[in-house]
């Protein structure tokens, strides 16, 4: 319990300054993420891509880490770090997929603060290909976030933003901290940026509609519908505590009226200590989680 203890008390250092605070059941949320194991869901994808519908994988880990305000990266010495120490559940979200002879590889990583009431402090995004590869990243400054796009293509060449608005890939950390803290009915947000490596369209904030709807009795659904950007994004989850995800979709509108579903499906969960399970036995547990080899 000494790892729980020492979160809690991270916490109340922060809650004595700065930003609102959310209301989070402390008790509740350490004893499932502050026991220095990270939550690994693996899913069957299909992503849409030029225009067909590609099998691959996506995997999404969820897990709690020590973050300096400062310095926007983990700390080393978090015990040491004072108002410096932030609590943040991180996202990582893979999706890899094969386009004709070419795989794609691609990784979100999302660093949200469990109890400040902000967006996400930090973002980043990568794409590789054969054709090449590129790098987004935005990190909040105040009320807005700074950005830096890498890119192979001309066009969007090496470029900085600014984007004043809620993140979408924020979201996803904001559903398994907690649904209720979820912004509902018009918001401006900055579409995802994964999303962005395949329109390419300029990192700009753009109107959705967010509703949350009532599946069943055991899930419910968030649903994203930007209003003038042809994108909606549908994220089902657990209506109990931790509030799994169990699928997603993400829908693109094209010029025709068409749409391009791309779906995932989880088909393994388990909460684990990977970064420890690095020796050749280990990969029994890619098994277990039904990963491909």
């Amino acid at each position: 319990m000494k790892k729980l203890s020492i979160y809690l008390s991270l916490a109340s250092v922060m809650f004595a300054c700065g930003p609102p605070q959310r209301d989070v059941d402390k008790q509740q949320f350490g004893s499932y993420w502050y026991q220095g194991k990270a939550e690994i869901n693996a899913f069957d994808l299909t992503q849409y891509r030029y225009g067909e519908a590609r099998e691959g994988e996506a995997v999404l880990i969820f897990v709690t880490e020590e973050f300096s305000r400062k310095k926007h990266v983990k700390l080393d010495d978090y015990e040491s770090a004072g108002r410096d120490a932030v609590n943040v559940l991180k996202m990582n979200m893979t999706k890899e997929f094969v386009t004709g002879i070419y795989p794609y590889h691609m990784m979100l990583s999302v660093f949200s603060p469990v109890y400040a009431e902000t967006s996400a402090m930090k973002i980043t995004a990568s794409s590789q290909d054969w054709c090449g590869q590129s790098f987004s990243q935005m990190n909040l400054n105040g009320d807005a976030y700074k950005g830096k796009l890498y890119s192979y293509f001309e066009e969007e060449g090496d470029v900085d933003f600014t984007a004043k608005a809620l993140a979408e890939d924020h979201l996803w950390n904001l559903i398994r901290i907690g649904p209720e803290h979820l912004p509902l009915g018009e918001v401006d947000l900055v579409p995802g940026l994964l999303e962005q490596r395949f329109s390419h369209e300029p990192i700009v904030p753009q109107k959705a509609l967010l509703r949350v709807k009532r599946i069943d009795s055991t899930y419910d659904e968030l649903e994203v519908d930007y209003v003038d950007y042809n994108r909606m994004v549908k994220i089902w989850y657990e209506r109990e505590f931790p509030y799994q995800i169990t699928a997603f979709e993400e829908i693109s509108l094209l010029e025709d009226g068409t749409q391009e579903v791309s779906h995932a499906e989880r088909k393994a969960v388990r909460q684990i200590d990977y970064w420890t399970k690095n020796r050749l036995g280990d990969s029994r547990l890619r098994r277990e989680l039904r990963l491909n080899p």
